[in-house]
């Protein structure tokens, strides 16, 4: 017998969201570990909001809503917030009851701009390794250090002389620029769109694009991220960042390693990774006449140099996910700050993703 295609009025239901989810769903392990984290950072927390006045949005929400909107590809707050107003999984994740009524897309975007304030970011991805040393996966000895270009959310034709004068209003929004057969330096021109974005290009004969650079400091045993920041694109931008995440690293008596492609075959690299402590596994350079490597048989000798110039690969597992997954590719915030708070929040989303991998047995 056929149903009836009856459209109900209201709808009451007895049954939480909570019971809605399956017990084995694969948000669930990343639920737990994002509580854990954000219960360590309530005391920072405590200090960006004062003590009276008009509750905001509470900032656990407004960090389990930015970690849905990079698990699935959410590309902007707008459309993030539409989809809490209907799909109860997402709701679920962020801390919502079905009678909660869901921000604007405004007042989230300006309640989140606080959380720029802080170092949430950093503090919220330390709260992610804290989670992985519970669980032994992480190596203090080897280790890899590699840069990536995130394209700035600026065109070329925004990027103009920096003496020369607005151009007039009479083109409309998109007005016609023609730069052709002119040189344009990050010296003499900058972008209109985005000032801290600069010309650059990772490899030779690719074109030049306004962008960021983006580092990472993988741990070589679980392919775990436990340093990353985001800097403007220079030449020497990639070693002086590997330099200042290596710092940052725990004080140990072992000698360690840290793997590298050639471009931190450097005399200056190798000489100040070799006085922190670290033992410079980087890729030779072999194929110029011009230069000579900085390292010789006495480290490639050793099987470890071997074993780390296979493992370094995996790093770029993490600028993948972060590029196509977390939509990091084209960039849609501007600014160096904003820039290198997100890439600090993604690589802690990463490595919530990979934990659950090296962890998660299904029910």
């Amino acid at each position: 017998m056929r149903g009836d295609d009856q459209e109900p009025g209201y709808l009451f239901s007895y049954v939480s969201a909570e019971a809605r989810v399956p017990t084995d769903h694969p948000l669930r392990p990343l639920r737990t570990m994002v509580d854990d984290a954000l219960r360590r950072l309530s005391a920072k927390f405590e200090r960006l909001y004062a003590a009276t006045g008009r509750p905001s949005i509470a900032p656990e929400k407004l960090l389990r809503a930015s970690v849905l909107q990079m698990l699935y590809s959410i590309r902007s707050e707008r459309q993030l917030v539409e989809q809490l107003q209907y799909n109860l999984l997402y709701q679920w994740f962020v801390g919502l009851s079905l009678d909660d009524a869901v921000w604007d897309a405004s007042t989230f975007s300006k309640n989140r701009d606080r959380l720029l304030d802080g170092e949430i970011a950093q503090g919220f991805f330390t709260a992610v390794l804290a989670e992985a040393e519970q669980h032994q996966l992480l190596s203090p000895e080897h280790f890899t250090v590699d840069g990536t270009l995130l394209e700035a959310w600026a065109s070329h034709k925004s990027f103009r002389p920096k003496d020369e004068p607005p151009p007039p209003a009479s083109g409309g929004s998109n007005p016609s620029v023609d730069f052709h057969k002119t040189t344009r330096t990050n010296d003499t021109h900058a972008s209109r769109t985005d000032p801290e974005a600069r010309l650059y290009k990772k490899t030779a004969g690719a074109e030049a694009r306004l962008g960021y650079l983006g580092h990472v400091l993988m741990e070589n045993r679980s392919g775990l991220v436990v340093g990353a920041t985001a800097t403007t694109a220079t030449g020497t931008a990639e070693r002086e960042a590997a330099l200042h995440l290596l710092k940052r690293q725990p004080k140990r008596r072992a000698r360690r390693t840290v793997g590298g492609d050639k471009l931190f075959d450097t005399r200056g690299f190798v000489a100040d990774a070799r006085a922190l402590g670290f033992t410079p596994h980087v890729a030779q350079t072999t194929t110029t006449v011009h230069r000579t490597s900085a390292i010789d048989g006495r480290t490639i000798r050793h099987a470890g140099y071997a074993v780390s110039q296979r493992v370094r690969k995996l790093v770029e597992q993490s600028f993948g996910w972060l590029k196509t997954v977390a939509l990091l590719r084209k960039l849609k915030q501007r600014g160096l700050r904003r820039v290198r708070w997100l890439f600090i929040f993604g690589s802690a989303v990463y490595n919530l993703v990979r934990i659950r991998s090296l962890t998660w047995q299904p029910a």
